[in-house]
C-alpha cells in the first residue's frame, strides 16, 4: 500500500515534492545503513573475540597436554633415578640404602656419595699415571746415559778419523814441499856461490882501499885552493895593469864620452819636443818629469788596453746575444710557418670531412653551427622516438585491460560486447601503425646520431684548429715581435759598444804609436844618466889617481906566468875528477855484483832452512798419526760393549712402557665407565630438578582452570553472535525494500529531466538549422570542421610530443638531482673548476716545455756542429804540422746521428788523401794510430779544456818512427810557446825515449826533469836532473 501511494505521488506531484520525498528516503536509508554497519561491526567484534577465545582454548589444551606429558616423564625419571642409584650401590659396594622411592633430599645425598667415589677413582688414576711416568723416566735416563756414552765414542772415533785424514793430507803436502825445496837446492852449487861471494868481497875491499889510498878528495881540495890563490894573484896583477893603462886612456875616453853625452842630450830633447803636445793630450794637459815619461805612458796604455779588452768582451757577449736572438727569431719564424701550415692542413681536413658527410661545401668556421644543427636534429629525432615509444608502452596494456575487465582503460566505463570489439580493433590498428612509425623514427634517430657522432669526432681537430688560430699563432707572432724588438735593442747596444770600442781602439793605437819614441827617449835618458856618471868618475879619477910601484912589463910577465900555472892546475884537477869518477863507478858495479851474490846465497840458505823445517814437521806429523791410530784402536774395542748395553736398555724401556700403558688404560677404562654412568645419573637428576624449579605442576593446574573459564566465555559469544545475525538480516531486508522505492523516484526524476532536455535540444536544433541556412550550407561547415579537426590533431600531437619530452627531462632531472646528492658529487662545481684549471695549466706547461726542449735541442745541435768544426780544424793543423808522411794529407772526425730526433752520435776517424776519403780503422799503421790519438786528444783539450791547463802524455812516442816523433816534439814545443803566458798551464810527459825528452826539455821552458831509476837494492828512486842546453 505504501509502494502504490508513493508511486501515485510521483506521478501527480511536482518535481520539488518528488525531490523532498527522495531526501526523506535517503535519510531513512542512511539511518538504516548506519544501524546495519553498527550491527556488522558488532558481529565482526564478536567473531574476533570468539576467534581469540578459540585460539586461547586451543593453546591451553596444547600446553596442558604438553605439561601432562612432562609430568609423566618426570615420574618415570624419578623411578629411573632410584633404580640407577640402587644399581650403583649394589655394584660398587657403596653402603646401605633406604627403602625406595627416594625423595629429592635423600637422592641428593646418595648422589654425592657416588660423586665422591668418582673423585677417588680419578685420584687413583692420576697417582698411577705419575708412578708410571717416574718408572719410564728412570728407565729412559739409563738408556740415554748409555746412548750418550755410545755417541761420545762414535764422535771420538769420527774426530780421530778426521784428524788422521788431516794428518795424512798435511804429510803429503809437506813431502811435496820438501821435494820442491830439494829440487831447487839441487840446481844450485853452494860452494861455487860461496867462493864467488868471497872473491867479490875481497875485490870490493881492494877497490875501496885503492880509492882510499889515492886520497882524491884532499888532492882535489888542495888543487882547488891553489887555483883560487892563483886567481886572486891574477886579479891583483890585472888591477895594477889596468890602473897603469887607464891613466893614458882616461883623458881620451873623457873627451869621447862628453861628445857622446852632448849628442844623446840633443836626440833626447828632439824627441821630447816632437811628442810633447801629444803627450799632454794623452795625459790631459799634464807633462810629467822626463824620467817618468815611460812609466806614465805605460800606465795610460795599460788602462786603455784594459778598457778596450772589457769593451771587446762586452761586444762579444752582445754579439752572441744578438746571434742567439737571430736564431730564436728564425726558430719562431719557422714555428709560425709550421703552425700556419698545420692550421691550413686541419682546415682542409675539416672542410673535406664536412663535405663528405653532408655533400655540401662548408668552411671550417661553420663547423660549430653544423655540429649544433646535427645535435639539435639528433635530439629532436630522439625525442620523437622516445615519445612514440612511450605512447606505445602506455597504450599496449589497454587491449589486455579491456579484454580482462570489459571496461574502458581510461575512464573505467563498462563496455558492451560490440564496443569492446571496436575498441580492441582500433587499438590493434593503432599499435600496427605506431610500430611502423617507431621503426621509421628509430632509423631516423640512428641516422641523426651517427651523423652527430661523426661530426663530434672532428671536435678535437677543430679545437686544435681554433687553438692554433686564436692562441698559438698570435702567441708566436707576439713572441716574434718581442724578439724583434729585443734584437733591435741588443743590436743598438752592440753598435754603441762597437762605436765606443772603436774610439777606445783609436786612442789605444795613438798611445801605442807613442810607446816606441817614449821608450827611445827613456832609453836615451838612461844612457845620458850612465854617461854622466862615467864622465864624473873619470874626472875624479884623473884628479886624484897616484902612480904605481911596478912597471908595466914586470906586471905582464907576472900575469903570463900565473895564467900558464892556472891552466896546468885546471888540467890536473879535471884528470883527478875523471879518475875518481871512474874508480867510484867501478866500485859501485862491483858492489852490485857482490850484493847479488849475497842475495842468491841468502835465498839458498833460506831454502835449506825450509827443508830442515819441513823434515821436522814431517817427523812430528808421523808421531801424531801413530798416536791417533792407537787412540782409534782403543775406541773401537770399547764400542761393542757400549752398543750391546744401549740396545738392552732400550728393549727394557719399551717392554716397561707397554706394560705400564696397558695397566693405565685398564684403570682409565674402568674409571671412564663409572664416570659415564655418573654423568647419565647427574643429567637425569638435573632434568628432575629443572622440572621442579620451573613449577610445571602448578602451571598445569592453573591452565586447567583457565580452560574451563575460556569455554564458558566462548559459549556466551556464540549466543550473542546468533542474536546479532538475526537482527542484521531483518535490517538488510528492510533496506532492500527502501532501495526499490528510491529507484522509482529517481527514475521519475530522470524521466522528467530527460524530457526537458529533449525539448531544449529540439529548440536548439531548430535554431541551428536557421543558422546553417544563414551561414551558407552544410559543406562549408564540414570543410571548416575538417580544418579545425586537423588543427586540433596537430596541436594534440605537439602537446603529446612536448609532454613526452617534458617527462623524459623530468626523469633525467630527478635522476641527476639524486645523483648530485651522492658523496662523489659533493662540491662538484669547485672540484670541476679546480681540475679544469689544473688541466689548462698542465697543457700550457707542456707546450712551454716542448718549446724549450726544441730550442735547447737545436742549440745543442748547433753547438755540437760548431765544436766538431773547431776540433777538425785543430786536428788538421796539428796533423799537417806533425805528420811527415806523404800518404795522408789530414785526418778528421766524422759524426753520424744514430737515429732521427735523437742527440746520440757514432763517431769515426777519416783520413783524406787528395779527393779520396777513407775510414782509418783497419787501414793505418800502429804509429799512425798513436799519432792520430795524440792529435785528437790535443784537439779535444784545446777545445774543451781552456780553464784546465794540465796536459798529460804517457809514452806518446810508442810505435812512432823518428821523423814523426820529432814532429810531435816540435808540436809540443809550439804548444808550450803558445801557452807560456797561461798561469795554470802544465805539461806532463812520461817517456823512455831520451832523445824525445831532450827535444822537448829545454831551459826556456823548464829548469829540470825527473828520472826514475833503480838503486843498488833494486828499489825505484826519483831523481831531479838539471836540463843542459
Amino acid at each position: 500500500m505504501l509502494m502504490r501511494h508513493c508511486f501515485h505521488l510521483t506521478i501527480s506531484d511536482t518535481d520539488e515534492e518528488l525531490k523532498e520525498w527522495k531526501t526523506k528516503f535517503e535519510e531513512r536509508i542512511a539511518i538504516l545503513e548506519t544501524k546495519i554497519s553498527k550491527l556488522e561491526r558488532e558481529m565482526e567484534d564478536t567473531g574476533t573475540k570468539s576467534g581469540v577465545l578459540k585460539k586461547t582454548l586451543e593453546k591451553s589444551i596444547w600446553e596442558i597436554s604438553k605439561l601432562q606429558t612432562e609430568a609423566e616423564v618426570h615420574r618415570s625419571s624419578k623411578s629411573e633415578r632410584d633404580s640407577i642409584i640402587q644399581n650403583f650401590f649394589t655394584r660398587h659396594n657403596l653402603g646401605s640404602l633406604p627403602n625406595p622411592p627416594f625423595d629429592d633430599e635423600v637422592a641428593l645425598n646418595l648422589t654425592n656419595r657416588i660423586k665422591s667415589r668418582l673423585l677417588e677413582l680419578e685420584k687413583d688414576l692420576q697417582d698411577k699415571k705419575k708412578s708410571n711416568e717416574f718408572e719410564l723416566k728412570t728407565a729412559w735416563d739409563r738408556y740415554m746415559d748409555a746412548n750418550g756414552r755410545w755417541n761420545n765414542n762414535e764422535a771420538q772415533k769420527k774426530a780421530k778419523k778426521d784428524i788422521k785424514n788431516g794428518l795424512l793430507k798435511r804429510i803429503k803436502e809437506k813431502e811435496n814441499e820438501r821435494d820442491s825445496f830439494e829440487l831447487q837446492v839441487s840446481n844450485v852449487d853452494l860452494s861455487h856461490i860461496d867462493e864467488k861471494e868471497k872473491n867479490m868481497s875481497i875485490e870490493v875491499e881492494r877497490k875501496k882501499n885503492q880509492l882510499a889510498r889515492r886520497e882524491f878528495e884532499s888532492t882535489i881540495i888542495q888543487k882547488e885552493s891553489e887555483l883560487y890563490s892563483i886567481g886572486q894573484m891574477i886579479k891583483v896583477a890585472d888591477r895594477e895593469k889596468s890602473i897603469l893603462d887607464l891613466d893614458s886612456e882616461d883623458r881620451v875616453k873623457l873627451s869621447i864620452k862628453k861628445t857622446e853625452l852632448e849628442n844623446l842630450k840633443k836626440k833626447h830633447r828632439k824627441i821630447i819636443d816632437e811628442y810633447k803636445d801629444r803627450i799632454r793630450g794623452m795625459l790631459k794637459g799634464r807633462l810629467p818629469p822626463e824620467k817618468d815619461f815611460n812609466k806614465e805612458i805605460t800606465q795610460v796604455l795599460r788602462a786603455a788596453t784594459k778598457e778596450f779588452d772589457d769593451l771587446s768582451a762586452k761586444s762579444r757577449d752582445a754579439e752572441k746575444e744578438v746571434n742567439m736572438l737571430e736564431m730564436r727569431v728564425q726558430e719562431v719564424n719557422n714555428n709560425l710557418s709550421k703552425h700556419r701550415k698545420d692550421m691550413d692542413s686541419k682546415r682542409r681536413y675539416i672542410e673535406s670531412k664536412l663535405q663528405a658527410l653532408d655533400q655540401q661545401s662548408f668552411t671550417a668556421d661553420s663547423y660549430p653551427k653544423v655540429l649544433d644543427s646535427a645535435k639539435e636534429k639528433r635530439d629532436v629525432e630522439k625525442r620523437k622516438y622516445n615519445f612514440a615509444d612511450g605512447m606505445r608502452q602506455m597504450f599496449d596494456p589497454f587491449e589486455r585491460v579491456a579484454r580482462a575487465n570489459h571496461i574502458c582503460p581510461c575512464c573505467e566505463r563498462p563496455f558492451s560486447l560490440k564496443e569492446e570489439d571496436e575498441f580492441v580493433k582500433k587499438q590493434r590498428m593503432n599499435s600496427a601503425s605506431s610500430a611502423e612509425k617507431i621503426k621509421v623514427l628509430a632509423a631516423e634517430s640512428l641516422s641523426a646520431d651517427s651523423f652527430f657522432q661523426q661530426l663530434d669526432k672532428l671536435r678535437m681537430v677543430y679545437e686544435e684548429y681554433v687553438n692554433i688560430g686564436k692562441e698559438t699563432i698570435p702567441n708566436a707572432e707576439k713572441e716574434l715581435r718581442d724578439l724583434s724588438e729585443e734584437m733591435e735593442q741588443k743590436s743598438q747596444a752592440l753598435n754603441d759598444v762597437l762605436a765606443v770600442s772603436a774610439q777606445v781602439k783609436a786612442d789605444k793605437d795613438s798611445i801605442q804609436a807613442l810607446v816606441q819614441p817614449i821608450e827611445t827617449a827613456d832609453r836615451l835618458f838612461q844612457e845620458i844618466q850612465t854617461l854622466q856618471q862615467q864622465v864624473d868618475e873619470l874626472v875624479y879619477k884623473l884628479e886624484y889617481q897616484g902612480q904605481g910601484a911596478k912597471s908595466l912589463k914586470d906586471i905582464e910577465s907576472e900575469l903570463n906566468g900565473l895564467r900558464s900555472r892556472e891552466d896546468n892546475l885546471r888540467d890536473e884537477l879535471e884528470k883527478l875528477r875523471e879518475e875518481r869518477r871512474y874508480m867510484e863507478n867501478d866500485l859501485a858495479d862491483t858492489r852490485i855484483r857482490w850484493h847479488s851474490l849475497k842475495e842468491e846465497k841468502g835465498k839458498v840458505a833460506n831454502i835449506l832452512r825450509d827443508v830442515e823445517r819441513v823434515e821436522a814437521e814431517l817427523d812430528r806429523l808421523t808421531e801424531e798419526k801413530s798416536q791417533v791410530d792407537l787412540d782409534e784402536k782403543h775406541l773401537e774395542e770399547a764400542h761393542g760393549p757400549l752398543s750391546r748395553e744401549k740396545d738392552e736398555l732400550l728393549r727394557d724401556y719399551n717392554n716397561l712402557k707397554v706394560k705400564l700403558d696397558r695397566e693405565y688404560e685398564e684403570q682409565a677404562e674402568k674409571k671412564g665407565k663409572y664416570q659415564q654412568e655418573v654423568v647419565a645419573l647427574l643429567a637425569l637428576i638435573s632434568k628432575i630438578k629443572q622440572y621442579n624449579d620451573e613449577k610445571k605442576g602448578e602451571k598445569l593446574q592453573e591452565l586447567q582452570v583457565n580452560k574451563c573459564l575460556s569455554e564458558s566465555q566462548l559459549q556466551s559469544c556464540d549466543t550473542r553472535k546468533q542474536e546479532i545475525s538475526t537482527e542484521l538480516d531483518k535490517s538488510k531486508e528492510l533496506k532492500r525494500n527502501q532501495d526499490q522505492l528510491k529507484r522509482n523516484i529517481e527514475d521519475n526524476l530522470n524521466y522528467r529531466k530527460t524530457k526537458a532536455e529533449v525539448e531544449e535540444l529540439s529548440h536548439e536544433i531548430e535554431s541551428l538549422e536557421d543558422r546553417i541556412l544563414k551561414i551558407g550550407g552544410k559543406s562549408k561547415i564540414e570543410a571548416e570542421f575538417g580544418k579545425l579537426s586537423q588543427e586540433r590533431e596537430r596541436l594534440l600531437s605537439e602537446l603529446n610530443i612536448h609532454r613526452g619530452t617534458m617527462s623524459v627531462y623530468q626523469k633525467n632531472i630527478s635522476r641527476d638531482i639524486s645523483d648530485l646528492k651522492q658523496a662523489q658529487y659533493k662540491e662538484i662545481d669547485k672540484r670541476y673548476f679546480d681540475q679544469l684549471i689544473q688541466l689548462k695549466t698542465t697543457e700550457m706547461a707542456n707546450k712551454d716545455l716542448d718549446r724549450y726542449y726544441n730550442a735547447l735541442d737545436k742549440a745543442l745541435m748547433r753547438f755540437h756542429t760548431m765544436k766538431m768544426e773547431e776540433i777538425n780544424k785543430i786536428i788538421r793543423e796539428l796533423w799537417q804540422q806533425t805528420y811527415r808522411g806523404q800518404d795522408i794529407d789530414y785526418i778528421c772526425i766524422h759524426s753520424d746521428s744514430e737515429g732521427a730526433g735523437t742527440r746520440s752520435y757514432s763517431y769515426k776517424v777519416l783520413m783524406q788523401t787528395g779527393d779520396a776519403e777513407l775510414e782509418m780503422r783497419g787501414r793505418c799503421s800502429a804509429g799512425q794510430k798513436v799519432l792520430a790519438s795524440l792529435i785528437i786528444r790535443l784537439a779535444l783539450a784545446e777545445t774543451f779544456c781552456l780553464n784546465c791547463g794540465i796536459l798529460a802524455l804517457d809514452e806518446p812516442t810508442t810505435n812512432l818512427d823518428g821523423p814523426n816523433a820529432d814532429s810531435l816534439a816540435a808540436a809540443l814545443h809550439r804548444i808550450m810557446e803558445d801557452r807560456k803566458g797561461q798561469e795554470n798551464f802544465q805539461l806532463i810527459v812520461i817517456t823512455h825515449d831520451e832523445r824525445f825528452a831532450q827535444l822537448i826539455g829545454q831551459r826556456q821552458h823548464a829548469e829540470k826533469y825527473y828520472r826514475v831509476a833503480k838503486d843498488d837494492h833494486q828499489h825505484s828512486i826519483i831523481e831531479a836532473q838539471e836540463i843542459f842546453d
